[in-house]
C-alpha cells in the first residue's frame, strides 16, 4: 500500500499536538513583564516541547521521502511513536504549571525516551518494508544520534531527581543534538 494517508493522518496528529500545546499558555494575569514573568515555566515547556515536536515532524518527513510502501506493522508502529508525541501536551503542561519539579520534569523525560524508542521501531519497520535495497538503511547508517538520545533522556531523567535544572539540561542538550541538520537522507536521496 502507498504512503500517502500515513503522510496526512501524522501530519494531521502532530498539527493538532502543537495547536493542544499552544492552547494551554494562558494569557498572564496584568499588563506588565512582571506579569509575564511569572509564566516563564510554562513558556519554556512550550517552546522546548515545540522544538521537539518540529524535529519529529521534520525527521518523520524524511524518513517517509525515502520510502516507497508501507505494510501493518509499519502503520502500527506510526501509531506507536503518534501516541509518545500525543502525550507531549499533558507532560509539557504538567512540568511548566509545577516550575520544573523533579516528578513531572522525569515523567516529560520518560515520554521523550519512549517517542525516541518509537521513532527507531518505526525505523526499522520502515527498513524492513522495503526489503535490502532499503534506500532509508544506507541513509542511517551506523545511526549515532539515534542511538546517543535514548542514553541522554535515561541520563536526564536520574539527574532529574539530583536537580531538577540538570535533567532540563540534559533535554535541551538533546534537542539541539537534533536541531543540527541532519543531511544523512538528503545526502543519500540526492546522491
Amino acid at each position: 500500500m502507498g504512503k500517502g494517508r500515513l503522510e496526512a493522518f501524522s501530519d494531521g496528529v502532530i498539527a493538532i499536538i502543537i495547536t493542544i500545546m499552544v492552547l494551554e499558555l494562558k494569557v498572564p494575569q496584568g499588563h506588565s513583564l512582571a506579569a509575564l514573568a511569572s509564566l516563564a515555566p510554562v513558556l519554556l515547556s512550550y517552546v522546548l516541547s515545540f522544538v521537539y515536536v518540529g524535529i519529529y515532524w521534520n525527521n518523520h518527513h524524511h524518513m517517509l521521502s525515502t520510502i516507497h510502501k508501507v505494510s501493518g506493522g509499519v502503520l502500527w508502529a506510526n501509531l506507536h511513536l503518534l501516541f509518545w508525541l500525543s502525550l507531549f501536551p499533558f507532560t509539557t503542561a504538567w512540568m511548566g504549571e509545577n516550575h520544573f519539579a523533579a516528578s513531572p520534569t522525569a515523567v516529560y523525560g520518560a515520554v521523550l525516551l519512549m517517542a525516541a524508542l518509537a521513532y527507531w521501531f518505526l525505523q526499522q519497520r520502515l527498513i524492513a518494508a522495503e526489503g535490502p535495497g532499503s534506500v532509508l538503511r544506507r541513509a542511517v547508517g551506523s545511526d549515532w544520534k539515534g542511538r546517543l538520545s535514548p542514553a541522554l533522556y535515561l541520563t536526564g531523567i536520574a539527574l532529574t531527581f539530583w536537580q531538577a535544572w540538570a535533567g532540563q539540561a540534559v533535554y535541551v542538550l538533546a534537542a539541539l543534538l537534533w536541531l543540527i541538520p541532519d543531511r544523512r537522507i538528503e545526502n543519500v536521496v540526492q546522491g
